[in-house]
């Protein structure tokens, strides 16, 4: 048996009235998840602990099986170790954000978050910019690292795990209550637009009509994180398919295999196909056991409030990935179970995410039921079928 989950991050929703009261999942046209539910069961999971913030980070955690409770240490360490920092046990982690603030204001305090992601703004172009970042505001005691698109790292010496705020918690917002009561990072903030907002590719993106990455943002503050053996916690070599720092680290962590995909961006337009290629080559050709697959883009699109593309992104998952997965494991010969399920809703509403249930598909090739379920929020409650606690799913999943 092999067994593979697809996380569409951020893909749970609210009903919109722009979508006659359905949710952005709903009103998708998901054939091959809905034949997936018809065939199999689903089912509401709480993944994010009461209490725990809704991040991607305690959420995937939850679904690959690791309680956020025991194993969870702050974000940015699991992003450190993607990118191949060697944190000291007195190190704390940071993100750093690429975001886009308004222009127009005198005052640094007085200017608002307009974009997380700068336009996802290319890792090529945010490499530069973080280098000229990293040329006046590196000291001794605090380095940066490139990451992703707009994703990267400042690592804080015998630093302090302090609350900081998520950028994309704050959209639209003034950022002076906002922004660390730390006097040196707030500082960095603010030295990091005078750096920033005049730099050449900057001015080229206000050119091309795309937000410029003009400042730093930190936060996801934590401390080394420490996580057992995915195959020894389940018996299962296991693979990651994603092109986020945070989840590569997890894999890391999890001493599981990462699969980088080219053309992998984490955005709306990444490579899906190759995604899908890649799961089913470490299932069929690799001797993997498990696979999960990371789709980022129905979380981007709901933190940029777009209806039509986070419909679209869930389209793409289900076209472009789920079915040719299910078509290549098929005609491979295996028999399989997929679990299909969001991370954490990300509402189009607000912009940003909840700590609601989500919906989860399960589907076993071995064991083909008759329902009529198509695969939603709604239809999912319905259903009568609830796990309680997310990260004991992967058990109830694998039938350990």
């Amino acid at each position: 048996m092999k067994y593979v989950i697809v996380l569409g991050d951020g893909m749970a929703d609210r009903p919109l009235e722009e979508l006659q009261g359905m949710t952005p999942l709903e009103y998708a046209e998901t054939p091959a998840m809905d034949q997936l539910a018809a065939a199999g069961e689903i089912g509401m999971v709480h993944t994010i602990p009461d209490g725990m913030s809704p991040g991607s980070d305690t959420a995937n955690l939850s679904v690959l099986g690791y309680d956020p409770k025991i194993y969870y240490s702050g974000r940015s360490p699991l992003e450190a170790l993607s990118i191949g920092v060697d944190m000291k046990q007195d190190d704390v982690s940071l993100r750093c954000n690429l975001v886009t603030l308004s222009e127009e204001e005198e005052r640094y305090e007085d200017r608002k978050i307009l974009d997380h992601s700068s336009d996802e703004i290319s890792t090529e172009d945010a490499a530069v910019l973080l280098e000229a970042v990293k040329r006046e505001l590196e000291t001794d005691g605090y380095h940066f690292y490139a990451g992703t698109s707009y994703r990267h790292l400042l690592i804080w010496e015998k630093g302090s795990v302090i609350d900081l705020t998520q950028p994309h918690d704050v959209l639209g917002q003034t950022i002076g209550q906002h922004l660390p009561k730390d006097h040196i990072l707030r500082e960095m903030m603010k030295r990091s637009y005078d750096i920033l907002v005049s730099h050449p590719i900057n001015l080229e993106r206000k050119k091309q009509g795309l937000r410029p990455a003009n400042s730093c943002w930190f936060w996801g503050a934590g401390t080394r994180p420490s996580l057992s053996s995915f195959e020894e916690k389940t018996g299962l070599k296991g693979a990651m398919v994603s092109a986020v720092d945070l989840l590569k680290g997890i894999a890391v962590g999890a001493s599981m295999k990462n699969i980088s995909v080219p053309g992998a961006t984490g955005g709306l337009h990444t490579n899906y196909e190759g995604k899908a290629q890649a799961a089913v080559d470490a299932l069929t050709k690799d001797n993997c056991d498990f696979v999960y697959v990371h789709v980022e883009a129905p979380d981007e699109m709901g933190h940029q409030g777009s209806i039509e593309k986070k419909v679209q992104a869930i389209q793409f998952l289900d076209q472009r990935v789920i079915a040719p997965i299910r078509q290549g494991l098929e005609q491979a010969g295996e028999e399989f179970r997929m679990l299909v399920t969001p991370d954490h809703p990300t509402p189009i509403c607000i912009r940003t995410h909840t700590g609601d249930d989500v919906p989860y598909l399960l589907y076993d090739s071995s064991r083909i039921q008759q329902n009529t379920w198509k695969y939603n929020e709604k239809e999912a409650a319905e259903s009568g079928h609830r796990i309680s606690k997310g990260c004991e799913m992967i058990d109830y999943f694998i039938q350990k």
